[in-house]
């Protein structure tokens, strides 16, 4: 007897076989059921996923001698004859090879003549939208209108190309790809029926191989059991479907996350001395970066995205340090020299150069784990854990510097805060920590934005603010147009009223103005300036909450520090 292949041999004989189409079966049945069943049928979806199959199964579901049923017999004459192909009232036409006018026209002339033993004469019109637009003109009126006794069934990999007057006619059905899962369990089905001995693993290799064809996975299993015999192990299936490749894809991948390039361009001779083609093996690393990504976003739910659970289990594992940013970059590079990558005559060269991109990438840190770690710092702060000492010993140090004079506390800091000061609220536990003059202006600032909107509005513009003494100065630029009113009275009493509050005891305020321009000119004021400028970084660099955000990223390097006046003057 002639050998049936498996896709032939295993081929769904009934609505029930039918795997992964859940959808598309219940509405026929339910129609058949409900004797509603419809005069055109359009079937469309990928290749392999059962078009053909479930159009001749609704053929034998109507014509079945005890029908119409939605289970057919699949003994009777009429079922024998179709499952056969020899039936003279189911039809079967291939639509790339019958695609003229002449041959609708024959069709047209069929139509009028009733069934020669079957209930209903039924065409199945497959790849159909390679008919020409006058064939598809010729049906229009037979379609739309045809003898009670004529059924039509067509099928298309791609139903966009069919014109909108002809789907208007049909009922149209969407097949989808068949999950990784059901095709495994088919194959499994398919073994035991045969009495193949095959591991789990490699029929969700095959499986996957199929890319969400049954048809497909069918055939490759048949050239597997042509390759190994009925005695199938892992490693035969790695040979014939070349998944010794996949190792060159864990390997460099590892080193492009590890951010290793020298490592990358290795894997990659050894690759491309291994007879690897370097196009297949492109789009090969661009699926393996996006199973990448959508493991570490989807975690548990990967399964979800057809990929093999023992696949799943390395993804994790390759990404656990990873971030999601980092990987989306890698895609995102992967996708955009796409284009580039096919059309290039050196793809070796071409593919080095990619991965050396990757591979010098800066890791992406998310912004919320910044924020979250810095929290996390600010909280440290908080509980008293700051470098350099416990929080009594900061508590006394702080004490000793309110108490004294302004010139011993900070004496080289002429042109800004000139006194460790009180913060708002609670002065000693805040931060934990003595806070620098400039720290301590700003504060000032928007705690007389807090207590007076209006007021703290007009004193942003202050040049300096000094404290000594008990003496607050509020010195402005010469021409400030709120220099008048802030001099009030009124004005001034309400200042010393929010910085008594602020500084927690007796404040006399000052308000006075500056030249700024001669100051700025002023060689010697530059040079003071300039030592203030850089006492303020010295005091930046050292501090407790820097350090400690420091700490927390592996790596991080201080570029430059920048006080805010340098920064308004880059803008």
């Amino acid at each position: 007897m002639e050998y049936l292949v498996l896709a032939r041999k295993f081929r769904p004989q009934t609505f029930e076989d039918v795997a992964g189409q859940e959808h598309v079966v219940k509405t026929l049945r339910n129609s058949i059921s409900q004797d509603h069943v419809a005069h055109a049928f359009l079937f469309s979806g990928p290749r392999g996923v059962g078009k053909t199959t479930v159009a001749r199964i609704l053929a034998k579901s109507l014509n079945c001698e005890k029908g119409p049923t939605p289970i057919p017999c699949n003994v009777c004459s009429n079922c024998r004859e179709i499952t056969d192909g020899s039936s003279l009232d189911v039809r079967e036409i291939d639509g790339a090879s019958n695609r003229g006018i002449d041959e609708i026209r024959e069709l047209r002339e069929n139509v009028k003549f009733a069934p020669a033993a079957a209930r209903y004469k039924i065409y199945i019109i497959d790849e159909v939208h390679m008919l020409t637009r006058e064939a598809f003109n010729a049906l229009l009126k037979t379609l739309e209108e045809p003898p009670a006794h004529v059924k039509f069934i067509f099928a298309t990999t791609e139903n966009y190309k069919v014109p909108a007057t002809i789907l208007s006619r049909c009922q149209c059905y969407d097949f989808r790809r068949i999950s990784l899962k059901e095709i495994a369990e088919n194959l499994g089905k398919v073994a035991d029926s045969e009495k193949i001995q095959i591991t789990p693993t490699a029929l969700s290799w095959i499986a996957e191989a199929g890319d969400g064809s049954m048809r497909d996975a069918q055939s490759i299993f048949d050239q597997v059991i042509s390759y190994a015999g009925m005695n199938i192990n892992d490693a035969d299936v790695e040979d014939i479907l070349g998944l010794v490749d996949r190792k060159y894809l864990f390997r460099l991948a590892d080193a492009v996350l590890g951010r290793d390039a020298g490592t990358c361009l290795l894997i990659l001779e050894d690759a491309y001395l291994a007879g690897l083609d370097m196009k297949q093996f492109y789009q090969m690393m661009l699926k393996h970066f996006r199973n990448m990504l959508l493991v570490k976003i989807a975690a548990d739910g990967s399964s979800s995205f057809d990929i093999a659970p023992e696949q799943i289990a390395a993804l994790k594992k390759q990404v656990e340090n990873t971030t999601r940013e980092t990987l989306l970059r890698h895609v995102e590079i992967l996708i955009a020299e796409e284009d580039s990558f096919r059309r290039s005559q050196e793809t070796r060269l071409k593919l080095e150069t990619i991965l050396v991109r990757m591979a010098y990438l800066e890791p992406v840190i998310p912004i919320d784990e910044i924020v979250a770690a810095i929290e996390a710092v600010e909280q440290k702060l908080k509980l008293g854990l700051v470098a350099g000492g416990n929080i009594r010993e900061q508590e006394s140090n702080y004490q000793s510097l309110t108490k004294m004079p302004v010139a011993a506390a900070q004496p080289s800091l002429e042109n800004s805060f000139t006194a460790a000061v009180v913060v708002p609220d609670n002065p000693i536990v805040e931060d934990n920590q003595v806070i620098n003059p400039v720290e301590i202006c700003d504060n000032l600032k928007k705690f007389i934005k807090k207590e007076n909107p209006i007021l703290g509005a007009k004193i942003v513009s202050a040049e300096t603010i000094n404290f000594a003494a008990g003496l607050l100065t509020f010195s402005f630029p010469k021409g400030y147009i709120f220099l008048e009113n802030i001099s009030e009275k009124l004005q001034k009493e309400q200042l010393k009223q929010i910085a008594q509050k602020f500084f927690h005891q007796d404040v006399m305020v000052e308000i006075a103005t500056i030249d700024v321009g001669k100051t700025n000119i002023n060689a010697g004021n530059g040079r003071s300036r300039s030592n203030n400028s850089n006492d303020i970084k010295r005091e930046a660099m050292h501090s407790p909450l820097l350090q400690k955000v420091m700490d927390e990223f592996a790596g991080a390097e201080i570029v430059e520090i920048k006080t805010k006046t340098e920064k308004k003057q880059e803008v």
